[in-house]
C-alpha cells in the first residue's frame, strides 16, 4: 500500500512566515489484476495510450504493430522490470507509452517488435481503461522498490512530448504513487518586473536555475526558475524553505497555478499549491523576499535576480529616498489610446547617477533616456539651489534638466499601475508612479506644445521625434456623439437637399450666415441642420431658435459630446439625417451671391454619387482653394497642392472638372460617403489637412470629386481661437508632416496620380 504524509488542517496562514505542511495521500489500491498474454490500457492524454503488461519485452524506443492490419506499426517508448513475485508464466513487467487517439481505443492487439518472430504471441487488450490510479498501483504491486525508476523513466518520455492540462495531472498522479509529491507552495507572488514569486519547502529542490513545468487551469506553461534554499525548522526532516522566481507570461496566471513539476536531485519531483495558499499582490511580494533574502543559497545569477526583485515596484515614490543627487517630476502625461502616452517632466541628476529611464505597465516597459528630447530647465536647477544637502559635484553645471517623450506601450492593461523606474550606476533602483490624464491624441498635442516657448530650440526635435509619431500612432477616433436634437419650427428634410452647417469650436457668430440664407429664394424653404459642440450648443441654442423662427427657416439644432472642429461637427449632422444627399457649408463661409445652392443641387443630378465642391475666395476676390492637385514635387516625390493666391476671374471661366479631392468645407455629397471612408481622421491638430486627407480617401473609395468654378464662397483659412501666429505656424507644420507620414507612401506607388490641369 503507498503511505503518504498527511496534510494537517492550516488556519491563518501568516504573511511573510513560513507555513507548515504535509502531503496529501494519493488513493490507492489496485482493483484490477495484470495476466500473461493480456495488456491494460490507460489514457495519458488525448494522444497518448500508457499499456501495462507482463513478459519480457524491447526496451526503450520500440517499433509495435496494433491491431490485425501488419502495416500498422508505431513508435513507442517502453519500461520494463523484473517482477518482485516471478512466475514460470511471467518474470518481467513492462509500461510502454504509445501514439494513440480516440479513434485507436477498439484495437484488440499489440504486437512489440516490427514482426511476430521477434516478440512471439501478441498481446490481447482488456476490454476497459483503467484509471490514471489503478495503472500506478498495478506497477507499484508488481515493480516494488523499482516502481520509483520505472515511473521515472515514463515520465522523461512524458515530458519530451506537447504537454497538455490532462497528461500533467497524469504525470502527477504517477509521482504520487512512488512518494515523489515533495513538499508544497505555500506563497506566490505576483511581480510588476514579469516574474512570479514562489515559497514554500521541498526535499528534493536543489539551489539555482531550474525548468519547471506548471499544471494550471489553462494551458500548461514550461518557465525557468531561478532556486534559492534556506533552513526552515519547521519543514519536515530532510526538507528545506524555498524561495523561486518563475519567469513566465500572461498564460501563467498565479490565481491558476495548482502545481509544479521539476526534475530534482533524485528524479522527477511534484509540488503541489496549497489550498490555503498565500497569493501576494505586486505591492505585497517585495516585502516577502526581503523577509528571507539575507537567509537564502544559490548561485550569484539567481540571488542576483532574487536581490533586483525585493527592489522592484510597491506602489509609492522612492526617487526623493535616494542618497544620491537624483529628483524627478511629472509636469503631464497624457494618454490617447491604450498604452499611447506623451509626457512631459524633468530629471535632476547633475552628477550622473541614473544608468537608465524606464515606463512601465506590468510586463511592458520602455526605456525612455535612449530616444528622449532633453532641453534647458533652468527653474529646476535653482530650486534645489536652497537645498544645502543638495549640492552638486564637480559635473553639476548643465541645465538639461526637462524632457518630453513619446513613449508606446501595450494596451491590455490600461487600468494597472504605470511608473517610471529608475535604475542607477550602483544597480540600485527607485520608482515613481504617475497616473497619466486620458485625453484625445489631438488635445493632447495641443496641450503639450502649447506649453513650450516657440522659441525654444528643442522644439523642431520634440515635434518630429515626439509629437508626430504620438498623433500618428493614434487609431483615430470615434465618430462624434449626438447628445441632443431640437427642431426649431416644423423641421422636414424631404423639402429639397438639406443644408449642413458645421459651428466647430473656432467658428465665430452664425447670424449673418443664417439671414443669408434667409434672404436667398433656394436656401429659404430648405431644411437645414445646424452642429456644434454640447458647450456652445447650451449657450446659443435658444437664440439660434428664435433666430430660425424670425427668418421662417426649417432648422434642426444638433448637440454633439466634447468638442470638435467643423468637420466633425458636419459628420454629427449626417448621423441626424436619412436622406441620401446632403450639402455641407462650414459656419466661416459665406456665400458670395445668390443662387450657389440650387447650381450645386442641379451639377449633383447630372453626376450622381460625386462630390462637388464650389471655388473658396478670399475678401479680396483672391482664390483661397480651387481644387485640390497631385503633382510630382522637387524630389519627384508627390504633393498634394491646391490652387491659392490667383485672381478669382482666373477660375471662374473653367468648366466643371475633375480633381483629386473635394473641399469638405462646401460640397454636395452623398450622405453615406463619410462612413463608406471611415469618417475624419483624428490625428490632425487643424482642418486643412484633416479635410485633405477625407477627400483624397473618398476618391479612393470610388466618390469622384470635382470643383464647379461657377460657384464661389468667401472665408479666411482655419485658426483656432485664441491661437499666436507662431502657434497657427506650428499646428499648420506638424499636420503637414502628418499628412505627409500617411500619404507619400501610397501616392508613391500608385501610377494613376490625378495632375493639376494645365
Amino acid at each position: 500500500m503507498l503511505v503518504t504524509e498527511q496534510s494537517p488542517t492550516v488556519t491563518n496562514p501568516p504573511v511573510t512566515g513560513p507555513l507548515v505542511t504535509k502531503p496529501t495521500p494519493a488513493k490507492q489500491g489496485a482493483s484490477r489484476a495484470m495476466r500473461s498474454g493480456r495488456v491494460i490500457g490507460c489514457r495519458v492524454d488525448e494522444a497518448t495510450l500508457l499499456i501495462i503488461g507482463l513478459g519480457q519485452v524491447p526496451a526503450g524506443d520500440v517499433t509495435v504493430g496494433v491491431g490485425e492490419n501488419q502495416a500498422d506499426t508505431r513508435n513507442a517508448f517502453v519500461s520494463e522490470w523484473r517482477l518482485t513475485a516471478s512466475s514460470p508464466r511471467a518474470k518481467h513487467g513492462f509500461a510502454a507509452l504509445l501514439p494513440a487517439g480516440d479513434t485507436d481505443l477498439a484495437m484488440t492487439t499489440i504486437r512489440f517488435g516490427e514482426t511476430e518472430k521477434e516478440t512471439g504471441t501478441p498481446y490481447i487488450f482488456a476490454p476497459r481503461l483503467a484509471s490514471t490510479e489503478e495503472a500506478a498501483a498495478l506497477m507499484l504491486e508488481s515493480a516494488g522498490s523499482q516502481s520509483a525508476a520505472v515511473i521515472n523513466r515514463l515520465v522523461d518520455a512524458l515530458m519530451t512530448g506537447n504537454l497538455s492540462r490532462r497528461r500533467l495531472l497524469t504525470i502527477t498522479t504517477l509521482l504520487q504513487a512512488t512518494h515523489a509529491t515533495d513538499g508544497f507552495v505555500e506563497v506566490i507572488g505576483e511581480s510588476h518586473d514579469g516574474v512570479t514569486f514562489l515559497q514554500g519547502w521541498s526535499r528534493g529542490m536543489a539551489p539555482g536555475p531550474c525548468r519547471m513545468s506548471l499544471i494550471g487551469r489553462a494551458t500548461p506553461v514550461v518557465a525557468e526558475c531561478g532556486i534559492a534554499t534556506f533552513t526552515r525548522p519547521d519543514a519536515p526532516d530532510g526538507a528545506a524553505g524555498f524561495v523561486g522566481l518563475l519567469e513566465t507570461d500572461e498564460a501563467a496566471r498565479v490565481a491558476d497555478i495548482e502545481g509544479l513539476i521539476f526534475r530534482g536531485r533524485a528524479g522527477w519531483r511534484h509540488v503541489a499549491v496549497h489550498p490555503r495558499k498565500r497569493i501576494a499582490d505586486p505591492q505585497e511580494t517585495p516585502e516577502h523576499i526581503r523577509s528571507v533574502l539575507m537567509r537564502t543559497h544559490s548561485t550569484p545569477d539567481v540571488l542576483l535576480s532574487l536581490r533586483a526583485a525585493a527592489n522592484s515596484f510597491e506602489g509609492k515614490e522612492t526617487v526623493s529616498s535616494l542618497p544620491y543627487l537624483v529628483r524627478m517630476g511629472i509636469d503631464s502625461i497624457f494618454e490617447a489610446d491604450a498604452g499611447n502616452l506623451l509626457i512631459s517632466g524633468w530629471l535632476y541628476d547633475p552628477d550622473g547617477h541614473v544608468a537608465t529611464v524606464k515606463l512601465r505597465r506590468r510586463n511592458a516597459a520602455i526605456r525612455l533616456d535612449e530616444h528622449w528630447t532633453r532641453f534647458d530647465r533652468p527653474d529646476v536647477a535653482d530650486s534645489f539651489n536652497d537645498q544645502t544637502h543638495l549640492v552638486p559635484g564637480l559635473r553639476g553645471d548643465q541645465r538639461a534638466h526637462g524632457f518630453v517623450a513619446h513613449a508606446q506601450l501595450s494596451g491590455e492593461d490600461p487600468g494597472a499601475s504605470l511608473y517610471f523606474e529608475l535604475t542607477l550606476q550602483d544597480s540600485r533602483r527607485a520608482f515613481l508612479p504617475v497616473k497619466p490624464t486620458r485625453l484625445s491624441a489631438r488635445s493632447a498635442a495641443l496641450r503639450q506644445i502649447g506649453s513650450i516657448d516657440p522659441v525654444n530650440s528643442a522644439l523642431p526635435a520634440i515635434v518630429d521625434t515626439h509629437v508626430v509619431p504620438f498623433l500618428t500612432r493614434s487609431s483615430g477616433r470615434s465618430a462624434p456623439a449626438i447628445e441632443t436634437i431640437i427642431d426649431a419650427g416644423f423641421f422636414d428634410e424631404e423639402n429639397g437637399l438639406p443644408i449642413i452647417i458645421g459651428v466647430g469650436e473656432s467658428e465665430e457668430d452664425i447670424s449673418p450666415l443664417l439671414a443669408l440664407l434667409a434672404l436667398d429664394p433656394e436656401t429659404r424653404g430648405a431644411p437645414i441642420v445646424i452642429a456644434m459642440p454640447a458647450e456652445r450648443f447650451r449657450r446659443q441654442a435658444a437664440r439660434l431658435k428664435e433666430l430660425a423662427r424670425f427668418y421662417r427657416l426649417s432648422v434642426r439644432l444638433v448637440s454633439t459630446k466634447g468638442t470638435g472642429d467643423v468637420y466633425d461637427m458636419l459628420e454629427a449632422g449626417t448621423q441626424a439625417l436619412s436622406c441620401e444627399t446632403v450639402v455641407s457649408l462650414s459656419a466661416s463661409l459665406i456665400p458670395h451671391g445668390r443662387g450657389w445652392y440650387g447650381k450645386l443641387v442641379a451639377a449633383a443630378s447630372t453626376m450622381k454619387g460625386s462630390i462637388i465642391s464650389p471655388v473658396l475666395a478670399y475678401e479680396d476676390h483672391s482664390v483661397r482653394w480651387a481644387g485640390s492637385w497631385i503633382d510630382d514635387g522637387n524630389d519627384d516625390q508627390p504633393v498634394v497642392g491646391r490652387y491659392a493666391g490667383y485672381p478669382l476671374k482666373a477660375v471662374t471661366d473653367m468648366n466643371v472638372t475633375h480633381i483629386a479631392a473635394a473641399s469638405l468645407e462646401c460640397c454636395i455629397m452623398p450622405r453615406d460617403a463619410l462612413s463608406g471612408a471611415g469618417s475624419f481622421c483624428g490625428g490632425y491638430l487643424g482642418a486643412q489637412e484633416k479635410g485633405v486627407d477625407l477627400g483624397l480617401r473618398l476618391s479612393r473609395s470610388g466618390f469622384d470629386s470635382y470643383l464647379l468654378p461657377s460657384v464661389q464662397m468667401w472665408g479666411c483659412d482655419d485658426a483656432r481661437a485664441g491661437d499666436s501666429p507662431a502657434m497657427a505656424a506650428l499646428v499648420e507644420e506638424i499636420d503637414r508632416k502628418i499628412f505627409k507620414s500617411q500619404w507619400l507612401p501610397i501616392l508613391t506607388v500608385e501610377k494613376h496620380l490625378e495632375k493639376r490641369p494645365a
